[in-house]
This record gives C-alpha cells, sequence and structure tokens, in this order.
C-alpha cells in the first residue's frame, strides 16, 4: 500500500492560487467553529445516504472534496480504517480542523487534509478507488464546474466512483427562500445548480448510476452517485 505522500504530487506552497473566490475562503474561514452545527442539522441524512450509495470499502484509497466542518470525512475514516482518507477545502481553517478532528478520534488511520482548489488537484492520474464531494458545486461557476468534474474524472481509477451531494431543488418554497440568502451572502451560500449536475456528470465521461432525493427539517439534498 503506498504512503499517503505517495498519492500527492505536491500540495501548493504558500497562498492557494487565486482561482476561487477569495471570499468564500473567508467566509468559511470566519466560520469553521460554528459550521458543525448546520451540517449535523441539514447535511447528516444526505451524507448517510451518499456513504451507503458509495460503495466505499475498507483498503480503499478515498477522497473527499470539501471536507468543510469534517462530518462527511469522518464517516469516510471510520468505514476505511486501513485505507487512506484525504480530504481537502478552500478554506485553510475548515481544513486543518477537519484534519485535527479526523486524527483525535482515528488516530491509528492513514488521513491527510490540506487547504487546495478543488480545480487544481494535487494528485495523480487514477490514484483513488472513490470520491466525493457535497455541497461544492454551488459555490462555483458553470466553467469551474466542469473544470472540477474533469479534475474527479482524472484522479479516479477506472470502473470507480463519484458521489456528489447538491442543495435540492425540488422545493418551491425552499427554491425561492434560497434565491434571496444567494443574493444577500453569494460567497456562502451560492446557487442552486443541481439540475444541470446530471448533464456535466456525462460530459465528463461518467455514467450516471444513482439519483436520491434527501430532506432534513425542510433542507432538500440531492445525491447523484456516478461512475468513471
Amino acid at each position: 500500500m503506498p504512503r499517503l505522500e505517495e498519492l500527492v504530487t505536491q500540495w501548493p506552497a504558500g497562498a492557494l492560487p487565486m482561482t476561487l473566490a477569495e471570499r468564500t475562503s473567508r467566509v468559511y474561514d470566519h466560520l469553521a467553529a460554528v459550521y458543525p452545527l448546520s451540517t449535523m442539522l441539514f447535511h447528516s441524512r444526505a451524507h448517510r445516504r451518499a456513504l451507503a450509495r458509495s460503495g466505499v470499502r475498507d483498503g480503499m484509497n478515498v477522497l473527499e472534496a470539501a471536507t468543510g466542518s469534517g462530518e462527511m470525512f469522518r464517516r469516510l475514516v471510520k468505514v476505511n480504517p486501513s485505507g487512506a482518507t484525504i480530504g481537502f477545502d478552500l478554506s485553510p481553517n475548515m481544513a486543518a480542523r477537519t484534519g485535527r478532528q479526523a486524527r483525535r478520534r482515528f488516530p491509528a488511520a492513514r488521513t491527510l487534509c490540506q487547504a487546495v482548489d478543488a480545480r487544481q488537484m494535487p494528485f495523480r492520474n487514477e490514484t483513488f478507488d472513490a470520491a466525493f464531494c457535497c455541497y461544492l458545486l454551488e459555490l462555483l461557476s458553470g466553467d469551474d464546474i466542469a473544470r472540477t468534474l474533469a479534475e474527479f474524472h482524472r484522479v479516479l481509477r477506472p470502473g470507480c466512483r463519484l458521489t456528489l451531494v447538491l442543495i435540492g431543488q425540488n422545493t418551491a418554497i425552499f427554491n425561492s427562500v434560497y434565491k434571496v440568502a444567494g443574493r444577500l451572502a453569494p460567497a456562502f451560500w451560492g446557487r442552486q445548480v443541481e439540475r444541470r449536475v446530471p448533464e456535466l456528470i456525462e460530459s465528463a465521461q461518467f455514467r450516471l448510476l444513482e439519483d436520491h432525493f434527501v430532506r432534513q427539517i425542510y433542507y432538500p439534498s440531492r445525491v447523484l452517485v456516478a461512475q468513471k
């Protein structure tokens, strides 16, 4: 089994490349300590569904993009104790917090979490057996979504799965509220994109395997599982 360092070509040195909104990084840096409450209230049910449908087994090389507060990352480490679980987030504070908590709760597991731009993943081609991305694409432009999906395709091995969790668009009242919130704080809320994502997945040469809607306290999520 390769060492963790062998899975990474080179972590970015110094400041992050200015390829994503600087405001988004700053906002999530400031919210790193309180964001777990949002995850617990609105995202945990979708995370459980995503993990159950992902096909992850112990001993894999698993990647999570946009770890946020680390709730999904810890789930991945728990089911993959003898594999390698690598995560990253645009926010350095989020990434550092996720890494610390994973090491504290699973000291024997092989984990690594750093601040990285999802459009420029520092991993070799065909490195991972599974990849996850939860609630990130809403913060990216259309071109950035396509580029990020292409990066997932590059770093996944043939036949392996990408699992995405997106903010659902199947509730009219929620959609209206979210549009207002997105205008008030675009760097935090972004905008809903899930209706376009299946087409973008196929354009990135993935095959869509599963599609599930999940709701938690009126917060809708959509779980998509695709195969390279």
